[in-house]
C-alpha cells in the first residue's frame, strides 16, 4: 500500500468517528485535501486476468445387477446403451500466460471434466483443453487459444507476512465476478487433511463455493495464491479461507506443461515431528525441527549417509518446523532433483546432498491398489514401443476383475483418465475415486474396462 495510504487510514478513521454524531453529515471525500484509498486501480488491472470456468461431465449411472444380463435386456427391449446423466459445475482460474494461453485453476474445478470452458471478463467464451494436473497439490492447467489475454503477474509467495492485505477474486455460487478483501490471517497451515501437500495461505478474506481456483492478489497487483478451501462448520463463510501459495502453484505448474504430470521421486527416509520431550531425550537446545525415524536401504537418504535419529532442520535452505515441511518440500521435488539437506547430526549441523530417484517398486498385490484389483498381481513392465504401463502379470479366474474382463498379459496405459507409466502412477489414479476406469492394450489393440 502507499506510504501515504497507510498514513491516511488513521486520519480516516478518526474522521468517521467524528462523523458518527452528525448523520447529515455527507460522506467525506478526501482527507487533508488527498481522496480516500481505493482498490479500484488495483483491480482494473487483476480482473480481466481471472476467469470463470465451467465443465460438463458424462456419468453413466449405476445398473440393477438383472440389466447386465443380455436375456433380460432382450426379453425387455432394454437398450443396451448405458444409461448416462449429465453433470456441471463451476469455480474460478486465472491467466498466467497470455502467450500461450495458460489458466491456473484446481485440479477439484474440472476433474474428470469431459468438456471445459473458460468466460473471460469481457464475455467471451472459450473451449480449454487439460495440460495436465495434480491432485495430491489440487493444482490443474488449462489452455486456452491465446488471443487477446491478460495475465495477472506472478508474485512471491515466500516474502508474505502475516496481516499482508490481500484481496481474492472469484466467481462465488456462480453469481460471476466477485472481489472480496482481507488481511493474511496466518501462513505455513498443514495437517488440515484436504489436500495431500499443504502449506496453506490462511486469510480472512470471503472465499466461497466457486471461488476455488480463483485469484489471491497482494495490494501491488500480483498473484500470491490460488483460492483452494474454506473451513465452514455452519456451511458458510466464517473467515477462514485458504489459499495455496503461488510459488508451490507455479512450481507444479512448470512440471504439469513440460511432463503432464508430476514425476514424485524417492528419497527414502521416515520423519516425525520434534516434540519438546523428544529435543530433551535428545539433550537439544532446538525446538522445531523433524526427526528422522527411518531410512530406506539403498535410498538416496541412505546414500547421503541420513541415519536414524538426525534431526532435520532445513530443506533446500528452508527452514523446517516439523515433519510436514519436510514432506511438503520433498513432495515438490521430481525425479533428478538434488536436494540440500540440512541435520543435526551427533550434534553437529552437517549438510547431506541427496539425489531423488525414481520409485522402487517394480510389482505389487492388486488389491493394494484398489480394492477392485483384489485378486491381480502387478507389475511395471516397458510395453516395447517406447511406452510404459502396469502388466497383469496374474489373475485369479474367481476374482471380480476377471469377470470383469481382465486378463493375464494386459497392461493398463491409463486409469480414471490418467496415463500410467508404473505402479505408482496407477495408485495415485486410483485414489481419485471408488471406481476404475482403465484402458488396457492386448495384443496391439486397446479398449476400455470399467470396475466398480
Amino acid at each position: 500500500m502507499p506510504n501515504n495510504h497507510r498514513r491516511l487510514i488513521p486520519l480516516l478513521f478518526a474522521t468517521l468517528v467524528g462523523l458518527s454524531d452528525a448523520a447529515s453529515a455527507a460522506w467525506p471525500i478526501g482527507v487533508e485535501g488527498q481522496p480516500l484509498p481505493s482498490l479500484a486501480p488495483i483491480l482494473k488491472k487483476v480482473t480481466p486476468a481471472v476467469v470463470n470456468i465451467s465443465t460438463r461431465t458424462q456419468i453413466q449411472e449405476a445398473e440393477h445387477p438383472l440389466l447386465r444380463d443380455p436375456f433380460f435386456r432382450h426379453f425387455f427391449d432394454i437398450p443396451n446403451q448405458p444409461r448416462r446423466r449429465e453433470t456441471s459445475s463451476l469455480g474460478s482460474g486465472v491467466i498466467v500466460d497470455a502467450r500461450k494461453g495458460y489458466v491456473l485453476t484446481n485440479n477439484h474445478v474440472i476433474d474428470k471434466a469431459d468438456e471445459i470452458t473458460v468466460t473471460l471478463a469481457d464475455g467471451r467464451r472459450l473451449n480449454a483443453k487439460l495440460v495436465g494436473a495434480d491432485p495430491e497439490s489440487d493444482i490443474a492447467v488449462v489452455k486456452v487459444n491465446p488471443e487477446r489475454l491478460t495475465e495477472l503477474p506472478v508474485g512471491d509467495s515466500d516474502k508474505l507476512q502475516v496481516g499482508d492485505f490481500v484481496v481474492a477474486v472469484g466467481n462465488p455460487f456462480g453469481l460471476g465476478q466477485t472481489v472480496t478483501s482481507g488481511i493474511i490471517s496466518a501462513l505455513g497451515r498443514s495437517g488440515l487433511g484436504i489436500e495431500g501437500y499443504e502449506d496453506f495461505i490462511q486469510t480472512d478474506a470471503s472465499i466461497n463455493p466457486g471461488n476455488s481456483g480463483g485469484a489471491l492478489v497482494g495490494l501491488n497487483g500480483q498473484l500470491i495464491g490460488i483460492n483452494t478451501a474454506i473451513l465452514a462448520p455452519s456451511g458458510g463463510n466464517v473467515g477462514i479461507g485458504f489459499a495455496i501459495p503461488v510459488n508451490m502453484a507455479m512450481s507444479i505448474m512448470n512440471t504439469l506443461v513440460e511432463h503432464g504430470a508430476v514425476r514424485r521421486g524417492l528419497l527414502g527416509i521416515s520423519v516425525q515431528d520434534l516434540t519438546p520431550e523428544l529435543a530433551q531425550a535428545f539433550n537439544l537446545s532446538e525446538t522445531q525441527g523433524a526427526v528422522i525415524t527411518g531410512v530406506q536401504p539403498n535410498s538416496p537418504a541412505a546414500r547421503a549417509k541420513l541415519e536414524p535419529g538426525d534431526i532435520v532442520l532445513a530443506v533446500n535452505d528452508r527452514k523446517v518446523r516439523n515433519s510436514m515441511d519436510v514432506r511438503n518440500t520433498v513432495g515438490l521435488l521430481q525425479i533428478g532433483d538434488t536436494v540440500q539437506i540440512e541435520v543435526l547430526h551427533k550434534g553437529e549441523s552437517v549438510v547431506r546432498e541427496a539425489k531423488v530417484a525414481a520409485p522402487s517398486i517394480v510389482n505389487a498385490d492388486g488389491q493394494k491398489i484398489h480394492p477392485k484389483l483384489s485378486g491381480t498381481l502387478l507389475q511395471n513392465v516397458n510395453t516395447g514401443a517406447g511406452g510404459e504401463g502396469v502388466l497383469i502379470e496374474k489373475i485369479h479366474t474367481a476374482s471380480y476383475a476377471f469377470r470383469a474382463g481382465l486378463r493375464p498379459g494386459d497392461v493398463i496405459v491409463m486409469a480414471n483418465r490418467w496415463a500410467v507409466r508404473n505402479l505408482t502412477d496407477l495408485e495415485r489414479a486410483a485414489r481419485t475415486g471408488r471406481e476404475l476406469l482403465l484402458n488396457i492394450e492386448r495384443d496391439g489393440e486397446e479398449f476400455i474396462v470399467l470396475l466398480r
